[in-house]
Formats: structure tokens, C-alpha cells, sequence
């Protein structure tokens, strides 16, 4: 009997054989609702009609359940895919025995003045075929099941290349170019194509009837329209450098991450994607953190996008408007608080990890580095010449406030553990920066606070972080007076804050934490009881954070090497989770992450500027 490998048994190893890896899916998108595709070629998941909707395909939660769009060929296959260069458009190549077909994923991406002109369904997934060698039969299966596979919906023949999808008042409408069978709420066949010959298959949704139909004479346009859509948005990228493919990936992903209609960022599409296997660190990243939000405007800026950093501001007062000047940790992308979670125990789980989550309870901590977030958002994009008005004046000048008044509390911390509130150094550190932000921008455009308190309180900040949050046996600075490290204090070196990166305190900390958190070029964001059980992996975030740290500090030679190993890190197409399993190489959490894009291009752009300057000797400890 052969045995198998150690931690697994027989009922993982199924598991795992129903569920693909999460580095094995693409993402396509158009602003509103995002789709994962599997190399297998299926879509596992979409959420409709946006971002935080209730999904219509969820087997990537539950392989029995869940609702799924597959496109398979009938005999064995290698599989392969791409992005179409500079866009969203996801091209997956299967090669059998007998013939190659590939199959072009896309959501049509058109400008307000071409929706206009153009007939184009309230939201459409596209699906195109093309035999591009011999002859390959597949199998087409179009299993619906809204709200996490709740719902059988009723399926009815509207014409013989029409197929409606109906459920409560909402519908789908499925057009394909030759006939498929209706079997108990789900639409099948088998297609037969010969090399040159193409099918479109297309899905649209209206949230009511009567639902537009798709045109297929319009398909060719569309697909062209939506390559010119992305390529025409990355050509404002003035990035040119040597890592230009994964900072251009990493933009496009962030940009599918932005809710057009609002200015919204989510921090991710999916919810319930495990930081463990088989663990309970499942979380729904489908709303806006005003922290990673900040972070995306802070690099779409830097890029040279300013279109979404200026919708981003807009948002940001919208949503603050009825709590200012508090701020509340996440929104929904239209400016709800209110994110209740609840647990989903009917559903599987992402190979068996339990519980599903939907709502997110962060929505009711308090973290104090939020404020600091913002406002140094805020100040890089008055610095790169977009204009702040009177209300955004106000807004800052209250934000000033609550630092001022609570500065002093225990808060949740950047990492939301659930062990409770603490003095976390890393979000005194950035009430100060946040300060500093806020004379900056006062300066910048005349506008009156209280100068002498601000300043006040930010050398008082600033002495607290050095008397309290230093340790001078480790030579660190640490998460909470006394003890522990947390990858989070790399920003000491990362932003312009009261202490240089020279400081060989902030060296000093950049030292500790590759020496203890870091396991090769993969960074845990620390080592501690956090109120939660089991473990999690390396964070992709952190494990950027260090590599433009070490540039950041003189170690240019390292930083660069240590980036270079991370950028094998992503799959295939470019796209990072949350997490990496540092032992397996394995990505976790949900998918794709915003953060750890925002870290990969930080990072690129961090070795841009850095390039000239004088190299030091290396001296950070081998991790």
C-alpha cells in the first residue's frame, strides 16, 4: 500500500484533487465585477452584479455546490495560458493528441462614449473558441447556482442560440453558436471544431427583465474595442525599467480591483480563500480598506494613472461623510460601514477549510495607522500636482484631529488580530507621519490649522516610538513596548518619517527581521499569538517591504536579488495571492491580492530610484 505524504490523508489528497491550485487561476474583469478562470478552463467564480455581490459561479468554495462556466476538451490535455500583452484578456491553450484550441476570455472594457454607441449587456462574459490546429472536441458545461449555490435556477430555450437563466427577478442569458442540452438548471453539450473554425459562447446579466441580449455581430468589436481599452490605459505607465512586465501585471490587476462607478479599490475578489489548508484564517476581502486603498493611489500615482487617484479622493469624501472626521477601517464600495459577518457552513470551503465568511467584522476595529495612511496618501497626490478643495481641507484638518485626541489609545493594529487592542509602535509611528502629512499640505495650500499643537503632539509621538517602542537588546523596534517583532516596522525604513533609513535603529530593525521572520526571500509579519488558532504563510506584502527596505538602507546589491527571487514567487501569469507557504511554495489567502501588487510595484519602483546612488557593503544577515 504506498503512503502518503506527511500531514496529509487520504481525504485531503481528494480534496485537494477537486479543488486547483489558486496559483492556477487568471482574472478578467471590466470595473465591475471580476471572474477567475482556472488553467482547466473553467470559471470558478463570479460575483454579480458587483465585486461584492453574491456569486452565480463559486466552485472555488465548494466543488459540489458551486456554480461553474467549464470549457474542457474530452481527451487529455496540457493547458497553458496568457495574458494578451498590455491587457485583461486571457488567452487558454489546450493541447491534445489530436488538435489545439484556444479560448479568449474577456468582460467587454469600453469607454462611457462607446457603451453609448455600442449595445453592450449591463455585464457579459465573453467567451471565444478557435481550433488552431487538427480537430479537438470539448465539453461545455453551464452550471448557474446564485447565492453560493442556494439557487437551481430555472433554464429556458428563448431561441435556438439563446438560453435564459432565470432566478428570483434576475437573469442570465446564454448565446452559443450551436446547440446545447438543458439538463436540470444546468446547460451542456459537446463541441466539435475543426482547424479555422471559431464559436462564441457569451453569458449576460440583467439584474431584471427583460435582459439584453448578446449580439454576436458585435463580438469581433468588442474584442477589439477591449484590447484597445487596456492597452490605451497602460501607455499612460511611464515606467520603462528592467521589470517592466510584472509592474504593468501587477497595474492591470490593481486596476481591475477599482469600481468604476465609485472610485472604490477592494483589497480582493474573492472571499474565504484559506491563509492555512484545512484552517479557519478565511476572510472577505471584497470591500475597501482604506489602508490598501491608500497604498493603490499612492502607486497608481507614481505610475502615472491620476484618472483613478482622483476618483479615489472623490470616494474617500463620499465616504467619510457621515462619520467625519472619524475613519472607519473598510467600507463597501459605495461607502457602507455596516459589514456584518456571518458564516457560511453549509459550503465546503476552499479544499476544506471551514468557515466561509461573508461580511467582514474589521469593519468594527480601531486602527490608528489608517489615518496616517490616508493623509500620506493624500499628501502624494497633492504633491504630483492634483488639486485638494475645501472639503478635502476639512477632511484633513479632522483627521489631524482624531490623531491628536486618541493617539495615546490601545488600537487594533495593521494585522486585525483578534487577541485584542494593544500600543502598537507601528501605529504610533504613523499618527506622526500622518501629522507631518497634514502641516505639509497646509503649507502647500494655505489652508489654517493648528500649527504649534500639531507640532506638539507629533514630538510627542515621535517620543514615545523611540522611549517605548525600541529595544535596545535586539537592537529593533518592536510591536508592542517590551516585545516582539513585526514586519510591519519595515516601513521605518519605507517612509519619510522622523527617523532616516540610515538610522542604525532603523537598520537594526531591517536586520532583526530578516534574521527572524524572514524564511529565504518570504516574510512572516510576525511571530506571535494573535487570538486565532493555527498557522498562516509568508506575506506577500512584507516580503516586499523587505526587499525595498534593504535598497532603502544602502543594500542594493541584496534588495535586488532578494526581488528577483520574489518575482518567481508569482504563477504564471504574472498574478500574487495574499500568502506563500514558504515550505511548498504554495500561494494562500484570496486572490489576487491587491497588497502584494502594490508591494511588487513599490518595490520595482523603489530599485528605479535607487539605482544611482552609492551601493554599501552588504551587511544584512543571510535569511
Amino acid at each position: 500500500m504506498s503512503s502518503l505524504p506527511p500531514g496529509q490523508t487520504r481525504e485531503t489528497t481528494a480534496l485537494d484533487a477537486r479543488y486547483p491550485p489558486i496559483s492556477d487561476y487568471g482574472v478578467i474583469g471590466d470595473g465591475r465585477s471580476i471572474a477567475l478562470v482556472s488553467r482547466r478552463g473553467s470559471v470558478d467564480w463570479w460575483c454579480l452584479p458587483r465585486f461584492d455581490s453574491d456569486p452565480v459561479f463559486a466552485r472555488l468554495l465548494d466543488a459540489d455546490l458551486g456554480g461553474y462556466f467549464a470549457i474542457e476538451p474530452l481527451e487529455p490535455a496540457e493547458t497553458s495560458h496568457r495574458y494578451r500583452p498590455d491587457t485583461n484578456i486571457l488567452e487558454t491553450e489546450f493541447s491534445t493528441a489530436s488538435g489545439r484550441v484556444l479560448v479568449v476570455d474577456f468582460m467587454p472594457a469600453l469607454t462611457e462614449r462607446q457603451k453609448r454607441i455600442i449595445p453592450v449587456p449591463y455585464r457579459m462574459l465573453l467567451r471565444r473558441l478557435r481550433c488552431l490546429a487538427g480537430r479537438v472536441t470539448l465539453r461545455v458545461t453551464v452550471r448557474l447556482r446564485p447565492n453560493f449555490g442556494r439557487y437551481t435556477p430555472e433554464v429556458r430555450r428563448l431561441r435556438p442560440a439563446w438560453y435564459s437563466i432565470g432566478w428570483a427577478d434576475q437573469v442570465c442569458i446564454l448565446y452559443s453558436q450551436v446547440p446545447l442540452e438543458i439538463r436540470g438548471g444546468t446547460v451542456t453539450g459537446s463541441i466539435t471544431l475543426e482547424h479555422g473554425q471559431r464559436l462564441d459562447l457569451a453569458l449576460a446579466y440583467s439584474p431584471e427583465a427583460p435582459a439584453e441580449l448578446p449580439i454576436p455581430q458585435h463580438f469581433d468589436l468588442l474584442e477589439r474595442l477591449t484590447e484597445d481599452f487596456w492597452q490605451a490605459w497602460v501607455g499612460h505607465c511611464w515606467y520603462r525599467g528592467p521589470y517592466r512586465d510584472a509592474v504593468i501585471r501587477s497595474a492591470l490587476a490593481l486596476k481591475l480591483m477599482i469600481y468604476a462607478p465609485s472610485g472604490a479599490i477592494i483589497a480582493a475578489p474573492t472571499t474565504s480563500l484559506p491563509e492555512h489548508i484545512g484552517g479557519v484564517r478565511n476572510w472577505d476581502y471584497r470591500y475597501c480598506w482604506l489602508r490598501d486603498a491608500a497604498f493603490t493611489v499612492r502607486v497608481l500615482l507614481n505610475l502615472g494613472f491620476h484618472r483613478e487617484a482622483d476618483a479615489f479622493v472623490d470616494w474617500l469624501l463620499h465616504a467619510t461623510r457621515l462619520t467625519h472626521p472619524e475613519l472607519h477601517v473598510v467600507y463597501s464600495i459605495y461607502g457602507e460601514t455596516h459589514l456584518p459577518e456571518r458564516l457560511l457552513t453549509d459550503l465546503e470551503g476552499y479544499r476544506g477549510s471551514r468557515p466561509v465568511r461573508v461580511g467582514n467584522d474589521a469593519s468594527r476595529q480601531f486602527q490608528l495607522d489608517v489615518y496616517g495612511e490616508v493623509l500620506d496618501a493624500l499628501a502624494i497626490y497633492r504633491r504630483t500636482g492634483r488639486p485638494l478643495e475645501r472639503d478635502d481641507h476639512a477632511l484633513i484638518r479632522g483627521l489631524a484631529q482624531v490623531i491628536m485626541r486618541r493617539w495615546k489609545e490601545p488600537d487594533d493594529g495593521i494585522w486585525e488580530v483578534r487577541s485584542g487592542r494593544a500600543q502598537h509602535v507601528h501605529s504610533k509611528a504613523m499618527c506622526a507621519v500622518g501629522l507631518r502629512r497634514v502641516r505639509e499640505l497646509a503649507r502647500l495650500d494655505g489652508f489654517s490649522i493648528p500649527e504649534a499643537e500639531i507640532a506638539r503632539t507629533e514630538a510627542a509621538i515621535e517620543e514615545w516610538v523611540l522611549r517605548y517602542g525600541y529595544d535596545p537588546e535586539l537592537g529593533a523596534f518592536v510591536s508592542v513596548p517590551g516585545h516582539g517583532l513585526d514586519a510591519a516596522l519595515l516601513v521605518l525604513a519605507l517612509t519619510d518619517c522622523f527617523l532616516s533609513p540610515r538610522d542604525p535603529r532603523v537598520v537594526g530593525t531591517v536586520e532583526a527581521i530578516a534574521r527572524y521572520l524572514a524564511r529565504g526571500e518570504l516574510v512572516y509579519r510576525y511571530l506571535r499569538e494573535d487570538g486565532l488558532p493555527g498557522p498562516e504563510g509568508a506575506f506577500v506584502i512584507c516580503s516586499f517591504w523587505l526587499a525595498e527596505a534593504l535598497a532603502r538602507i544602502g543594500q542594493l546589491d541584496r534588495a535586488v536579488e532578494h526581488f528577483e527571487r520574489l518575482l518567481k514567487r508569482t504563477n504564471d501569469l504574472g498574478l500574487l495571492a495574499e500568502e506563500i507557504d514558504p515550505a511548498s511554495g504554495e500561494q494562500l489567502g484570496n486572490f489576487p491580492q491587491a497588497f502584494s501588487h502594490i508591494g511588487l510595484v513599490d518595490t520595482a519602483l523603489a530599485l528605479e530610484e535607487l539605482s544611482g546612488r552609492e551601493r554599501l557593503p552588504v551587511s544584512i544577515a543571510a535569511s
